[in-house]
């Protein structure tokens, strides 16, 4: 230890190094006081971020007539339930949660309860719906808090009869969650390169949240599955150095399919990719197929598939009546037929680039009415990888180098596309 000199101080020095002296005794003695409250202060703040409740288990049950849904819940917690028609089901609204209880999948339904499913609906709402075999309401809904060594439950007792849109709620929950988000649709921008000559291109993960999609032979979310194609697919474009990639999503979370298409809309996009996996009776079949917008199926399974994938929003616990009536059309517009001429350009070179790099199904170009396809001025297509109740295909999807051959494939027609653009432009 290095020995410390201490001189004389003159008296003119005096008052000045005194107070040296004692601004340096005091910080050496508050320094640990304040190293002592940062450290509360980070353990509390990991504490708050920490502390996000839980739902730890999911109890369904038959009492009287009528089905009993239990969730177990970690903390109280505000709450919204309301039914729906056509199907019916029961939705129930929830602050963020982590879910720790089992997969619906797993529990099967009991009484008048066929089915469940969950997920993030938007940035702080966790909702359950409830499938319901007929017609059925909430006749009873409660929380009872922890006893007995059981923990805080959120109860509710389904009856039979009419659904409706009757509600029971916790009061105010910041105004329901914001109205749990606009309605208003987006104006289209116009569709130009960005300054530094990138072009702009939406990759669109299917499904999401509390819509799982399609779930394959060995229990994998298609949600899980094309999120982790999309951001394949957005690192390998955005690598070329000649796009900017926006997604609709990069988490778990439900999406509106009017929602998907407004995203490109506001991102000034000139191209927009949704990317599927497609589940099927016949389990051998296999192959990508890629689909552009009609009024008309070009067969049909194109048509069943679209009536499946425009399903998501109903499947979500969206209530569609609130919707105006040329959203939930799918009916095509004069002003869409240019971008459609578009989409079905992009959709020829896409599939011929797929079948040098995957398999594909034969007659690979299909259309039909799907709604995240209608944009009316972004050329659109739907890619459905594969099958996931094909062993084949859903373990194709499962890897990177399957994910990288697609990615790779879908960057040479985008080029090729923008290419065309670009010459015709010229012309």
């Amino acid at each position: 230890m290095t020995p410390i000199e201490v001189k004389p101080i003159s008296g003119a020095d005096t008052k000045y190094r005194a107070v040296r002296i004692f601004a340096a005794s005091a910080l050496l003695f508050c320094l640990p006081v304040v190293c002592a409250l940062c450290f509360m202060a980070v353990a509390a703040g990991s504490a708050v971020a920490a502390s996000q409740g839980a739902i730890s288990d999911i109890r369904i049950g038959v009492h009287d007539g009528r089905t009993r849904f239990v969730m177990e819940v970690s903390d109280a917690v505000p709450f919204q339930a309301f039914g729906l028609e056509d199907p019916d089901r029961i939705v129930v609204d929830l602050p963020e949660l982590d879910w720790h209880g089992p997969e619906a999948a797993a529990s099967g339904g009991r009484g008048l309860v066929a089915g469940y499913r969950h997920g993030l609906f938007k940035p702080g709402v966790t909702r359950v719906v409830i499938d319901l075999i007929g017609p059925g309401h909430v006749a009873k809904l409660f929380q009872l808090p922890p006893s007995n060594g059981a923990p805080r439950r959120l109860v509710l007792d389904i009856a039979p009869g009419k659904s409706g849109k009757s509600a029971t709620a916790s009061k105010d929950w910041a105004t329901y969650a914001a109205s749990l988000g606009s309605r208003k649709a987006s104006q289209p921008t116009t569709t130009e390169p960005q300054a530094d000559g990138k072009r702009i291109v939406t990759i669109d993960a299917g499904h999401g949240g509390v819509d799982p999609g399609a779930i394959g032979r060995s229990g994998a979310h298609e949600k899980h599955l094309v999120l982790a194609m999309a951001k394949t697919v957005r690192r390998v474009l955005e690598a070329t150095g000649r796009y900017k990639v926006v997604m609709t999503r990069d988490r778990d979370i439900f999406i509106p399919l009017r929602r998907r298409y407004e995203i490109a809309h506001e991102a000034g996009a000139e191209l927009f990719v949704s990317l599927h996996a497609d589940s099927h009776s016949r389990r051998s079949l296999r192959g990508a197929s890629v689909y552009t917008l009609s009024d008309n199926a070009s067969d049909k399974e194109a048509a069943a598939l679209a009536r499946k994938e425009n399903k998501s929003d109903v499947i979500a616990g969206t209530d569609l009546s609130e919707y105006p009536a040329e959203v939930s059309s799918i009916l095509i517009d004069l002003a869409q037929q240019s971008v459609n001429e578009e989409s079905w350009h992009f959709a020829e070179m896409l599939t011929k680039k797929l079948a040098k790099n995957i398999k594909v199904l034969r007659n690979t170009h299909r259309f039909a009415g799907f709604a995240v396809l209608k944009s009316p001025n972004v050329p659109s297509v739907l890619v459905e990888i594969g099958y996931l109740s094909n062993i084949h295909d859903e373990a194709n999807l499962r890897t990177e180098k399957f994910r990288e051959r697609f990615a790779h494939a879908l960057v040479r027609a985008v080029d090729r596309y923008f290419d065309r653009k670009e010459k015709m432009s010229r012309s």
